[in-house]
């Protein structure tokens, strides 16, 4: 994960570092620590968290963030040290996935008062969603892939080709005309402004179809080690790969690959939607030095308690001290730049966002395009029943999850969105 540290201004949030900022449960195996006082948890979460925990690989406790829900095998929100070991499904399949944010030297008075064509050019210049099943003329993808994607992706190819030469089913699908593409879902690209009024561009994206190829191949891997070795699981989805084996060395190699990826992937995104704020009209402007780039899905190699252990966030942030982080609210919240508080019982971790209250089907359920209207009215975004499982009300209250995790990070920059693109 890489992050830029030149943010200056800080608002910090007031931390108390009580004896218990967290919570504590778990049964047969190690412990959770949560920090999730004062939000909702749903209890599912909390079996998958203890499931994970019971493996006899992890390194002290399990962490859960306070915007932890349900996830596939491992649960979103969590992370885990392990020794010597991967859950692959604990990385999932958008591996690398992960947020990016640039200041602007821009401020909100400098904007049109309608930003419907500050969207429209985002849009137009950004591929996004997914027709045809994602086959050929997918609007999510590129017809033909930009001089600069084609640049970037013969830097990442060579490390591509090295994964696919080894796994070739990982290969079979698109590659080159996804990179600098959104996606759908919780994806985003949103203009903001910050409590001064500064106006940043932020952007939420992964590895694309690359990574979920990679991801759930290499599940399926896992699954079948544990079958050849009749390993009982107490969950078939928390199989793992071993250190030492050549399928962990392989699944390293391209989970790697995944994560460089998706870092290219957003700062390509990054650099066609501010060239879409200087087609629209706007007065000069430039993108400062104020920014970050940071993954919250994905693994690395790190020391804590004084072992080196393999760290799998899934939906969480680094939080070292000082690091700068991006916690989203959801499309009518407010989001947050962070800086790290190196709390190390969360292994250096944050939330990633504000977490599903309701799953996207409870959601569309639930609301109704007036619904979504009224709680995304003054931001400049879709308003149809295709983003209904999007609205605000699907999601945790932010502030709720800001202040369950006040000893881990401190606020720097309060965001507020006034256009957002969803895929």
């Amino acid at each position: 994960m890489t992050t830029n540290t030149t943010a200056t201004s800080t608002t910090t949030m007031t931390h108390e570092h009580a004896e218990h900022d967290y919570e504590v449960f778990g049964g047969k195996g190690h412990l959770i620590k949560a920090w999730t006082r004062g939000v909702a948890v749903d209890p599912k979460a909390k079996e998958q968290l203890v499931k994970t925990a019971q493996m006899p690989f992890i390194h002290k406790w399990v962490a859960a963030m306070p915007d932890v829900h349900v996830g596939i095998g491992a649960t979103v929100g969590s992370v885990v040290a392990s020794k010597k070991a991967i859950i692959p499904a604990a990385v999932g399949v958008d591996i690398g996935c992960g947020m990016m944010a640039t200041r602007t030297t821009l401020t909100a008075s400098q904007l049109p008062d309608n930003l419907a064509g500050v969207r429209s050019l985002i849009e137009r210049l950004v591929p996004h969603g997914r027709t045809n099943d994602g086959r050929k003329g997918d609007r999510g993808a590129w017809g033909e892939p930009p001089e600069a994607v084609q640049a970037a992706w013969g830097e990442l190819q060579p490390g591509y080709a090295a994964v696919v030469d080894k796994h070739p089913r990982v290969g079979r699908g698109v590659d080159v005309t996804q990179l600098g593409t959104l996606g759908t879902g919780n994806h985003f690209i949103e203009v903001c402004l910050d409590e001064e009024e500064r106006v940043w561009v932020m952007l939420h994206s992964g590895s694309r179809g690359v990574g979920n190829r990679i991801g759930t191949y290499f599940i399926e891997k896992a699954k079948q080690e544990m079958r050849r070795y009749f390993i009982n699981l107490p969950d078939e989805d928390l199989s793992y790969l071993a250190e030492g084996s050549v399928l962990f060395d392989d699944y390293w190699q391209a989970v790697s690959f995944a994560q460089r990826f998706a870092l290219k992937n957003r700062e390509l995104m990054m650099a066609a939607t501010l060239r879409a704020l200087s087609e629209a009209g706007l007065p000069p402007f430039v993108a400062t030095d104020e920014a970050v780039n940071c993954h919250h899905n994905y693994v690395a190699r790190e020391n804590h308690f004084g072992e080196q252990v393999l760290v799998t966030r899934k939906g969480a942030v680094r939080a070292r001290k000082d690091d700068l982080g991006i916690i989203p609210g959801s499309m009518g919240a407010r989001s947050f730049i962070v800086r790290g508080l190196g709390n190390p019982d969360s292994f250096h971790s944050c939330s990633h966002g504000a977490g599903r209250l309701l799953s996207r089907t409870e959601a569309k359920r639930r609301f109704t395009v007036e619904d979504h209207v009224r709680m995304t009215a003054g931001i400049e975004c879709r308003k149809d029943a295709e983003v209904v499982d999007e609205t605000p009300a699907a999601y945790k209250p932010i502030d709720d999850v800001m202040a369950a995790q006040r000893t881990l990070v401190e606020i720097v920059h309060t965001l507020r969105q006034v256009v957002c693109v969803k895929g």
